[in-house]
């Protein structure tokens, strides 16, 4: 006699049929968010919002990010459908500083979470938060990054941010947009505010 699903059993069923009816329309394609201009993670939670609204999920790893601020606050209101992991130490790190073994170790398995989250099956949207930066400063080889997208299955989308995109990266995308910055408060002494950039 076979038991009876749990009611959890029975949801995760259910999303996995109705992936299967959605994939069939959904091509998922790559895309890039680089530049100097504020608002690359901004876009991709902006991405993550909207297909939420739609019952898709998303995975979002946050390369060089190990503090917590209100998008992780948030996301946890939406923890069916959108999963964050960050992969970076507690504090903030600077450009000009060493890094340490950690860091490295810690981008690695980053790299390797993102790709068992996008081949899981599970997960419409696969973000690579500042993985363009994690790559130029070195904590990522461009060629792993690259052969990521080559396993990229047909039906989930990749999000790629952060400055300094790597021209192959560009080269991959379906869609690049960069992120100029014209103008910004920084220049007048007005330091990162709770809710905005934090």
């Amino acid at each position: 006699m076979e038991r009876k699903k749990t009611s959890s059993e029975k949801k995760d069923l259910k999303e996995q049929n109705n992936r299967k009816n959605s994939s069939a329309s959904f091509q998922g394609l790559i895309q890039v968010y680089t530049g100097d201009g504020k608002g690359k993670t901004t876009a991709a939670l902006g991405l993550a919002l909207r297909a939420a609204g739609h019952g898709f999920r998303t995975y979002f790893g946050q390369f060089l990010k190990g503090q917590p601020g209100g998008e992780i606050l948030a996301v946890r209101k939406l923890s069916d459908l959108v999963t964050v992991e960050q992969f970076g130490r507690k504090k903030f790190l600077k450009i000009t500083e060493d890094f340490e073994e950690e860091d490295y170790k810690l981008a690695e398995e980053g790299l390797k979470k993102c790709l068992e989250a996008m081949l899981s099956g599970k997960y419409q949207i696969i973000v690579l938060d500042e993985v363009n930066v994690a790559v130029n400063l070195g904590l990522l080889k461009e060629k792993q990054v690259l052969e990521f997208l080559d396993r990229k299955p047909a039906d989930v989308e990749v999000v790629l941010t952060g400055r300094y995109a790597p021209e192959s990266f560009l080269q991959r995308a379906d869609l690049v947009t960069e992120m100029v910055c014209r103008k910004h408060y920084y220049e007048n002494g007005v330091r990162a505010r709770k809710g905005i950039e934090k």
